[in-house]
């Protein structure tokens, strides 16, 4: 026979849902949202879809869509307290991607899960999620905020982001023309960014209190924490300033140095046969990535395999307009060096840093 307890009402909150929060959340974001509007957004936050009228400059558009997260980096901004940027961070991670094949990103949908819902911090994360599309120039027009108790511990959540973006199918970036003798030019990062943090994470543990109270003349824990570098709005100008062509060179790839580093993603945007020559020391490793190097005891080859190692953005582009894109991005506000050239491959590795 059932007890008196197993016949008493069960609401959702009492199972772990709180809907008010969550209604209490949208009403906190819809005006964070609202300035990241921009032309093409005809239905954004609160509806079971988001609409979007592809901008009528376009002649010809590709669609190009991205995903990413923040990875572990989120375990840090749970145990600091520090929720403003990772949603930079996210935004940074998909819209730098669409970047990659020429693409303007229009618009953003995040993905925000937790166990239990407070409303303070997800509002921050979301604040700075819409800081990261107004910076890039794209949409939050949409997304999910999910509630499930007994998933994640208290005082986690976990992130995912959607950028969908769009090119002129002429303009399209597939590195196809990339050739022997071009320049590589690299833009600098923020940081660490957000990729390689389970172990950095590592160089925390193991540095314990002899860590150093600041890195490049930040407090110790922003530096670690400093958001991934929004590249779009600057890399944009450039490629209009500097479009390839066989008469005026121009951009030719970029590649968004993320997972894998520098070793691993520059070949994604080189043709078969051919290899990026970098020259070592021909851009600086900032206090933080040293500090890293020298706490986890790798060798150089391990930091440009799971660091960005100080470099967000790769530009190859045509010898004779590498001048010109280097000071029309300096122009824009990026740190800009000259890294390298790219060579035939041979029976040499795809990136050699030497």
């Amino acid at each position: 026979m059932s007890s008196s307890a197993s016949n008493t009402p069960i609401s959702y909150k009492d199972a772990g849902v709180d809907i008010d929060a969550g209604d209490a959340l949208v009403e906190r974001i819809k005006p964070l949202a609202k300035k990241t509007m921009r032309e093409g957004v005809l239905a954004g936050i609160g509806g079971f879809g988001a609409l979007f009228e592809v901008p009528k400059r376009y002649q010809e558009p590709v669609l190009v869509s991205g995903t990413d997260g923040v990875g572990t980096k989120l375990k840090l901004a749970f145990e600091w307290n520090m929720h403003d940027t990772v949603g930079i961070d996210l935004v940074a991670m998909s819209v730098n991607d669409v970047l990659v094949q020429g693409a303007e990103p229009l618009f953003f949908l995040d993905y925000f899960a937790c166990g239990k819902l407070d409303v303070d911090t997800a509002a921050a994360v979301v604040g700075g999620i819409a800081r990261g599309c107004e910076l890039s120039g794209c949409a939050l027009i949409g997304g999910e905020t999910a509630e499930m108790p007994g998933m994640y511990p208290a005082g986690e959540y976990d992130l995912a982001g959607f950028a969908v973006g769009a090119v002129e199918k002429s303009k399209i970036l597939t590195g196809r023309e990339v050739a022997a003798g071009d320049v590589v030019l690299g833009l600098a990062s923020a940081g660490v960014h957000s990729n390689g943090f389970s172990l950095v994470r590592k160089c925390i543990d193991r540095a314990g209190d002899a860590a150093p109270a600041t890195l490049d003349g930040k407090p110790f824990k922003q530096a670690v924490m400093e958001p991934t570098r929004l590249y779009v709005k600057n890399v944009l100008a450039a490629l209009a300033q500097h479009p390839h062509s066989a008469a005026a060179g121009g951009i030719k790839a970029l590649a968004h140095i993320t997972g894998g580093g520098l070793l691993e993603n520059i070949p994604r945007v080189l043709p078969d046969g051919l290899a990026a020559h970098l020259k070592a020391g021909s851009w600086p490793q900032t206090e933080l990535f040293a500090w890293l190097q020298k706490t986890a005891g790798i060798d150089d080859i391990e930091m440009n395999r799971t660091f960005n190692n100080g470099i967000g953005m790769v530009v190859v582009v045509a010898a004779e307009a590498a001048e010109a894109t280097a000071a029309t991005l300096r122009a824009a506000g990026e740190t800009v060096y000259a890294i390298g050239t790219i060579a035939e491959r041979g029976d040499g590795a795809p990136v050699v840093v030497a």
